[in-house]
């Protein structure tokens, strides 16, 4: 698929260069209808995001209902199980010992380590559609259609709309953002709230936009709070350089419309945390991801920091994971800071911009004219560099990245994209309107494109899981967890699985994780532990049928703890 795109982008800039006046008239015509239809904002900003859920509904028969796989996946799950319950956490089970699993705590309440506004949104897809999914689906059409609106503050209409449709096919179809519960889309809304309300906040003064800023502001220290600071930190300055300014309203006005507004979502905002955090933890000051990291890490997040003291494992399993990969990952990080800088920033563009979309800015380098500085750039090109800039240092400070953790600056990346495009049209080369047709043969690539990765299976296209996270491949899944647990819900019993691991067992796929009320579970998973320990929790669940699963047999092996197998 890497090298279809990379053949794309050759054929694009070829046609550009020696038949760019191919499809004129129909460009020309659609351009007129699209650039109508996009100065009614707010039916675009409608249109985006219906289209991006419909064009994920549409990838359901190829693309179902994900299973989870990865860890944050299932601790996400938790959170919005228990959401859907109606209480922020859950007491300690007495048999908890069992159930320990990773980002996930145990004590003082059994709660998902992570921040909440990931967990609510899939708790209202459950709610409502009466699966977390949903909840995930809605986030799509809502972060392309928050993209949309954000772009249209800092750019004409049709190049917003632009952008919110080619934020629907890369992101909201076959990334892992769109078929995991892991993806970036919720950071990704807060961070375009957050950059949409700024330029209109100085054009007009209207309450409703510094409201929309604070519910940015929210929305990412609830989802990716240490990366939406780097975000938040330059816009915040600049909004307080304008009201400094000479150019900045009255007073009253800037109390009014602006200030109290922000303030007021704030507190609220910081209240609801505060309460959020004592309620999981006893303290308000204390949050799930503290508590997780000081019982189970001892590696820190940065590599400037040390190692911390080995905790008390109960489970070989856990034992290896938190001190295998990541004191790899610490001593890379230590010895080779420029190497994964590198890396980060391949992975970024990787992901983001691809072949592509990283054409734009390549054939900008060729475009522009000798001799051209910083100076020439115009303000909102600048702003927007700067935010990228800022939020990319942050980015390179910790150990550890994931596409996801950049999508706060979701939207100023697209931003960036059709601003090097916008650049291009009036280029010309050898009196031909090159950069004009270089830009309308790149949405048609990436419709294309979409259109042969939905039939990659039929048409046998290769998909590369070595290579870094893109928009074409989908997240992982535990397909064999989901067919066991499947398998064991149909039956009229209530099951108790003990899952033991082999030496060998890849320990980024886990299968021990349980709902918000495990007793009341049809399937509950445990640990393997010692069999005093075993045998304690097989009477606590007294009346279960119990099984032992091996994971890592090819399949699966599920067969009776007391050596009766599973009759096939």
């Amino acid at each position: 698929m890497l090298l279809i795109e990379c053949g794309s982008v050759l054929l694009a800039v070829l046609m550009a260069f020696i038949l760019p006046t191919v499809g004129s008239r129909w460009f020309e015509s659609l351009e007129r209808g699209f650039a109508r239809f996009a100065r009614r904002r707010g039916l675009a900003v409608l249109v985006v995001g219906l289209t991006a859920l419909a064009l994920r509904a549409a990838l359901l028969p190829i693309l179902p209902i994900p299973a989870p796989a990865i860890t944050d996946e299932f601790s996400y799950l938790l959170m919005a199980d228990t959401f859907a319950h109606g209480r922020m956490t859950n007491p300690t089970h007495p048999m908890w010992i069992h159930f320990e699993s990773f980002a996930i705590i145990q004590k003082p309440t059994y709660c998902s380590a992570f921040y909440p506004a990931q967990g609510l949104l899939m708790a209202v897809g459950q709610v409502i559609g009466g699966h977390p999914f949903w909840g995930m689906w809605f986030s799509i059409g809502a972060m392309c259609a928050a993209i949309c609106w954000m772009l249209q503050a800092w750019l004409p209409p049709h190049w917003a709309l632009l952008g919110g449709l080619l934020a629907a096919v890369r992101l909201g179809s076959f990334s892992y953002w769109a078929t995991t519960y892991d993806g970036g889309t919720v950071a990704a809304i807060g961070g375009a709230l957050v950059l949409g309300a700024l330029p209109r906040i100085r054009r007009q003064q209207r309450a409703r936009d510094a409201l929309l800023m604070g519910l940015g502001l929210a929305i990412l220290a609830n989802s990716r709070p240490y990366e939406g600071l780097f975000l938040s930190l330059p816009v915040c300055a600049a909004l307080l350089v304008w009201l400094l300014s000479k150019n900045a309203p009255p007073r009253k006005l800037t109390l009014q419309r602006i200030l109290l507004p922000l303030f007021l979502m704030l507190l609220a905002t910081v209240v609801a945390m505060g309460y959020y955090f004592w309620r999981t933890t006893g303290s308000p000051f204390n949050t799930p991801y503290l508590v997780n990291l000081r019982t189970y890490f001892v590696v820190p997040n940065f590599p400037w920091s040390r190692l911390g003291p080995m905790p008390k494992y109960n489970h070989a399993v856990m034992e290896r994971f938190y001190t295998g990969w990541p004191l790899g990952a610490y001593e890379l990080a230590r010895k080779h800071a420029i190497l994964l800088a590198v890396t980060k920033a391949v992975s970024l563009g990787f992901f983001f911009l691809g072949p592509l979309l990283a054409l734009p800015f390549v054939m900008l380098g060729i475009a522009l004219p000798q001799g051209m500085s910083f100076e020439d750039i115009d303000d909102n090109t600048r702003f927007l560099l700067f935010v990228c800039g800022v939020s990319f240092v942050g980015l390179l400070l910790p150990i550890y990245f994931n596409p996801h953790y950049a999508a706060p600056i979701t939207g100023a990346i697209y931003a960036l994209v059709l601003l090097a495009t916008r650049r291009l049209v009036p280029w010309c080369w050898q009196g031909k309107r090159t950069g004009l047709a270089l830009i309308r043969f790149i949405p048609v690539m990436c419709v294309f494109l979409l259109l042969l990765r939905a039939a990659a299976g039929p048409l046998h296209i290769s998909l590369p899981e070595a290579l870094p996270a893109s928009w074409w491949r989908v997240g992982p899944q535990n397909l064999s967890r989901a067919q066991v647990l499947s398998r064991l819900q149909r039956d009229s019993e209530q099951h108790l699985v003990i899952v033991r691991y082999s030496a060998t067992h890849y320990l980024n796929i886990e299968w021990v994780y349980n709902s918000a009320d495990i007793d009341k579970s049809k399937v509950i998973w445990a640990r393997d532990m010692p069999e005093a320990q075993n045998e304690e929790l097989v009477r606590y669940f007294k009346g279960r049928r119990v099984w032992l699963l091996d994971p890592d047999e090819v399949p699966p092996k599920l067969s009776s703890y007391h050596e009766d197998r599973w009759s096939q």
